[in-house]
């Protein structure tokens, strides 16, 4: 049995407006482009002397469909890195794009993740430190979303959480924690004082220190609090976190209280100064 009455070459199924060229071969109606060519030295294949290719118009449309994919494929890897990385779901709306106020610290945060590689490098972690509604937590988020739609893995949590999270699954938790490529622990030194919250608060720090991995802390802690820890359990967290930080601090009246005041004029203007 000869191999060219078992192998079967596809034909190209004309459309509407295609036709044939001087060259004897189908071209689009569109593009004008051939959408078959000869098989070269006159070669025939299971009795064809031709076979299809993809004319500008089919080239397009497959680069297109290959883009939706990709699109689609980052939007999924994004939501669900959000889904994991973040304790508290509100944060996933939290990014540079949706602040309402552009500072100096924003911009620093926003170059902070552009040169991600300088930082894994360097093991450069972060500090930040200030009064209660400074804008820390918001810009710690605004650059756990943008590594993530970089589709860096980024863990965002609190210490508290790690605290109570359940017994069984406690030191998996930790160790995910800590092998994440960015761990932020949000609003350090809030957690409860009890001898088993010490030492799992020291179990996630040293833990993040032994990997080498950047660090973020948001924490309302003075610089001085933290320099100067109340005993030995302090010391060795505050001496673990300083090492692996950077501090940077957050000043100036509470977004909160202005975000506050905000609200109370519009609601006046709404009902009036007697109904607010």
């Amino acid at each position: 049995m000869k191999m060219d009455n078992i192998i079967r070459v596809p034909t190209v199924k004309p459309g509407e407006n295609d036709y044939r060229g001087e060259d004897g071969l189908l071209h689009c109606g569109i593009c004008g482009e051939a959408k078959e060519a000869f098989f070269e030295g006159g070669f025939r294949l299971g009795g064809k002397d031709r076979h299809p290719i993809p004319c500008h118009c089919q080239r397009e449309e497959k680069a297109k469909r290959e883009k939706e994919y990709q699109e689609q494929k980052h939007r999924d890897t994004v939501f669900q890195l959000q889904q994991q990385g973040f304790q508290n779901p509100i944060m996933r709306n939290w990014t540079f794009d949706t602040a309402s106020i552009h500072t100096e610290r924003l911009e620093q945060c926003r170059r902070y993740v552009e040169r991600w590689d300088d930082v894994v490098n360097q093991n450069a972690g972060l500090l930040f430190w200030g009064k209660v509604g400074t804008g820390k937590s918001f810009l710690a988020a605004c650059i756990a979303n943008a590594l993530i739609e970089k589709e860096v893995p980024v863990c965002m949590t609190n210490l508290a959480a790690v605290i109570d999270h359940d017994f069984e699954g406690r030191t998996e938790y930790i160790q995910k924690l800590c092998a994440s490529p960015l761990l932020i622990l949000d609003d350090f030194g809030m957690e409860r004082d009890t001898k088993f919250g010490r030492e799992t608060v020291y179990q996630v720090i040293d833990g993040r220190y032994i990997s080498g991995k950047p660090l973020i802390v948001t924490t309302n802690l003075t610089l001085k609090e933290l320099k100067k820890p109340q005993d030995a359990d302090q010391a060795r967290v505050f001496d673990r976190v300083l090492s692996m930080t950077t501090p940077v601090l957050f000043s100036g009246s509470s977004l909160r209280h202005e975000q506050r005041e905000e609200k109370q004029r519009l609601l006046k203007s709404i009902f009036g100064k007697e109904g607010c």
